[in-house]
């Protein structure tokens, strides 16, 4: 379904991409440009995201829990021929050889059939945790260095985790997404380029979301899992109900680990385990894309053995199919650019010596 010279193509970006890419990630996108376009402008938000960045617009959030979502109504049954072929993630079986670490309590598989919403911050139909399980979940990567670090932390204790990686950072740097992959880590998606869809157009939205999964696919080469995470947990109705179409699960957050703003390890695994010891469990939100991030896993995994807390792996019942135009059109970004004017090679390029 894929092309291994895509992905040969994409390596040779990754030096010129990277150049520019840490000032404009660590310090969030810039304000959209265009103006809303939307039937439903109203956002789905809580606390916990006020204090990630400013709203758009100057309404007020709502106050009541996100909706509930229908499940997208089955196709008409065929005439039966042959068994359907269930479509799963591949699934890797690490070995551990750490008789004493934290591990994996138990694997979760969820249908997302109908794009069910997980986090309590802003979902509630599914509270499927039990008290003192938590959830790891990593976004923004994959990213040289810091991306490693952290499945080397999860690897020395044998524990698995969520990874939502951004379309381009995967154009960049796919070698590093294939070790997540390997590492038997799920892999959801988390748009295109980090912009906050509720700011969007409605396509501009849905083109950040598709060009994000089209990409990630690629750089994967097999498809993903059908988990997807909003940019600053910015969200509305209608983006929600698209990702219902699309039968994507939206996952939200239980506790912040706020390592947008909390620069030191120490401080930010004392943060993650106060708000842990306060709700009893949930899905933690961390960034593989900051040094200190990856820097505070292994003591977080510490805390988190010490003080009898289990984790909970979480892996798709289905694979997310891409829609072809998008991998079309990231393909074609991908190709290097020829000139009409390009003079001969031989008057360009000579052997001197």
């Amino acid at each position: 379904m894929r092309k291994l010279p895509f992905l040969i193509v994409a390596g040779s970006f990754t030096a010129v991409g990277a150049a520019g890419a840490g000032a404009w990630h660590l310090f969030g996108p810039a304000p959209a440009q265009t103006a809303k376009a939307k039937s439903d402008k109203s956002e789905l938000t809580t606390a916990s995201i006020d204090t990630r960045a400013a709203k758009p617009g100057a309404s007020a959030a709502p106050a009541e829990p996100a909706p509930r979502v229908q499940a997208v109504a089955a196709a008409p049954a065929a005439m039966p021929t042959a068994p359907a072929v269930e479509k799963r993630p591949t699934v890797a079986k690490p070995v551990c050889n750490n008789p004493n670490a934290l591990g994996v309590s138990r694997t979760v598989q969820i249908d997302t059939t109908g794009g069910p919403g997980l986090g309590m911050s802003q979902y509630r139909d599914y509270d499927f945790l039990q008290p003192g399980e938590v959830v790891l979940t990593f976004d923004d990567g994959p990213w040289p260095v810091t991306t490693p670090a952290v499945l080397a932390a999860l690897s020395a204790q044998c524990v698995q985790a969520v990874f939502f990686p951004i379309g381009k950072h995967a154009t960049w740097h796919p070698a590093v997404l294939k070790q997540v992959i390997a590492a038997g880590h799920s892999v959801g998606t988390h748009t295109w380029s980090h912009q906050n869809l509720a700011t969007k157009t409605p396509q501009e939205a849905k083109d950040e979301i598709e060009r994000g999964i089209s990409a990630i696919t690629l750089m994967a080469g097999q498809p993903l899992s059908p988990f997807f995470r909003f940019p600053q947990l910015r969200q509305n109705a209608e983006l929600k109900a698209y990702l219902a179409e699309r039968n994507i699960a939206a996952f939200s957050i239980d506790i912040d680990s706020e390592d947008f703003r909390i620069h030191n390890a120490g401080k930010l695994v004392a943060s993650v385990m106060e708000k842990l010891k306060k709700k009893g469990k949930g899905i933690i939100l961390m960034h593989d894309l900051h040094k200190w991030s990856a820097a505070a896993v292994p003591d977080l995994l510490a805390q988190l053995k010490a003080g009898g807390y289990k984790v909970v792996h979480i892996r798709a019942k289905d694979t997310l199919p891409t829609i072809a135009s998008y991998d079309a059109a990231i393909a074609a970004e991908l190709q290097p650019v020829k000139t009409s004017n390009a003079r001969p090679i031989s008057n360009v390029i000579q052997t001197v010596d």
